[in-house]
């Protein structure tokens, strides 16, 4: 049984409750490890992320929940860092990276907010060609080690969080298996661990995790590691799913 989850959101960006709702939900849940990770400030796009004032109240807030709670539950303060961000990740306990955006012409368009938005950049960027867009995506991801220092790569294929049973393109087309063995084969190489996100079951976009079960399969076949987290919104929500999935990290 998974006790530990390291992928979960707060008030303090997009998530539903308090840290300490979410605190006290592990410990209903029996959870042994909780790590909350807050998305990091994005000066681009601030609708769903914490702001610069924000990431001060909140480091605060995870003090003083660790010392309340020190007894009871191991409580890290994390941050998901995208890969554009900038903002400083030093007094975190750890960073997940993860790609939320593409950049064309200097504009950042996030890929998971609608699937009307991911066909429109396409059409408006790529010549309506999805594959050329998973490509830059991928390639993106790619990078992601590099550009946040993170210590766990977020949900790799989050392209496809509205393709449940192919509905905008072919996940076995050569170009885009091609497009995330190239990304997979970078990011092995500095030996973090990939997780296996159960948040978009949860919000009822798909009915199989991040990274799909052949992505994860190719990980493990190559030596990489995997480690699930629910990337929680809501306090129900924490550690959910991973008593199907467990059987994924081997």
């Amino acid at each position: 049984m998974i006790r530990r989850d390291l992928h979960c959101h707060t008030r303090f960006c997009d998530g539903s409750n308090t840290p300490e709702e979410m605190v006290r939900a592990a410990l209903d849940k029996g959870l042994s490890t909780l790590g909350i990770s807050s998305h990091s400030y994005t000066f681009f796009d601030t609708s769903y992320c914490m702001s610069k004032e924000g990431v001060l109240c909140y480091l605060d807030e995870m003090a003083a929940l660790k010392e309340r709670y020190q007894d009871k539950i191991e409580l890290l303060c994390g941050v998901e860092q995208d890969c554009y961000s900038d903002y400083p990740t030093d007094r975190f306990d750890y960073v997940i990276g993860s790609v939320h955006y593409i950049r064309c012409n200097g504009t950042y368009i996030p890929i998971d907010e609608t699937p009307a938005l991911l066909i429109d950049t396409a059409n408006r960027y790529f010549c309506g060609d999805l594959y050329a867009l998973c490509e830059q995506y991928y390639d993106t991801v790619s990078t992601v080690v590099e550009r946040t220092g993170c210590d766990i790569i977020g949900h790799l294929d989050l392209v496809t969080k509205f393709n449940e049973g192919g509905r905008l393109f072919d996940e076995q087309h050569p170009r885009y298996i091609a497009a995330w063995q190239n990304a997979v084969d970078r990011l092995l190489t500095y030996s973090r661990p990939f997780e296996i996100n159960t948040g978009a079951i949860s919000r009822g976009y798909r009915t199989s995790p991040y990274p799909s079960r052949e992505i994860a399969a190719y990980i493990r076949r190559r030596g990489g590691t995997l480690v699930l987290s629910s990337d929680a919104h809501r306090a129900e929500d924490l550690g959910s799913h991973f008593d199907t999935y467990e059987s994924w990290l081997s």
